[in-house]
């Protein structure tokens, strides 16, 4: 996705000392076909318009007392008519100009604890990055696949550069390797795989034997010991 107008607000409150500086921000990203919206706060996502259903959706957590925002969906389209409106020009003061680039940072990991055969998430985490645009893919034993993959919103750092999410659902079965492949400007042509294999790690004989022979020896220890002492009850 490439989006060629980024426009990000930010607005410090509460900042009457530098120990309890908090940040709101507004976020407002789009290109001839994409489109962004979110607001939140000290980097947590508050809420975000999505575009294709035409609504606001909070993400606020339960337990806030407000997790509807009256018109936010309407806020959003005012948003994006004005950022269609500049893209034109954007593009044109931009063409020519050297754009500085980071090169994004890749992880990979599960959602929860791994156990064969039970349905799981695996996690891309693709971070520190700029331009915010990028492309994802995942592979299944050097196969390509899309099946159960899911995309998050860019989400801006404080430095100016972006993390986003790629997830993939997966039932976990022993022998199968899983890669997140990431594809950025910043790579020049040089594409960033990270590898993660299925590996359950199943219980543990040697502790059981282990344990089962420092139990012997203690017992074997005891009945030593209460001999001797027999022995030198009856030698008084």
């Amino acid at each position: 996705m490439d989006l060629h107008i980024t426009i990000l607000t930010l607005t410090v409150v509460l900042s009457t000392s530098a120990e309890f500086k908090h940040e709101a921000f507004e976020y407002v990203a789009c290109s001839d076909t994409e489109e962004e919206y979110y607001i939140g706060y000290d980097e947590e996502e508050g809420g975000h318009v999505d575009f294709k259903q035409k609504r606001g959706v909070s993400t606020l957590p339960d337990f806030m007392e407000s997790r509807t925002f009256p018109g936010f969906y309407e806020i959003g389209v005012d948003a994006m008519v004005g950022c269609k409106h500049d893209l034109p020009i954007q593009i044109e003061n931009f063409k020519n100009l050297s754009q500085e680039m980071d090169a994004p940072q890749t992880s990979v990991y599960p959602k929860d604890d791994v156990q064969l055969g039970v349905q799981n998430t695996l996690i891309c985490h693709v971070t520190a990055f700029y331009p915010p645009s990028v492309n994802i893919s995942w592979t299944k034993n050097n196969v390509h696949v899309s099946e159960g993959m899911s995309l998050s919103l860019y989400r801006p750092r404080t430095d100016l550069t972006f993390n986003i999410f790629s997830t993939l659902k997966f039932i976990p079965a022993e022998g199968d390797i899983y890669s997140c492949t990431v594809n950025h400007k910043a790579l020049q042509g040089q594409p960033q795989t990270k590898i993660w294999d299925v590996d359950v790690a199943l219980p543990s004989v040697g502790s059981a034997v282990f344990c089962g022979v420092g139990l012997t020896f203690g017992l074997l220890g005891v009945a030593v010991g209460m001999f001797f002492l027999i022995k030198g009850h009856n030698c008084n």
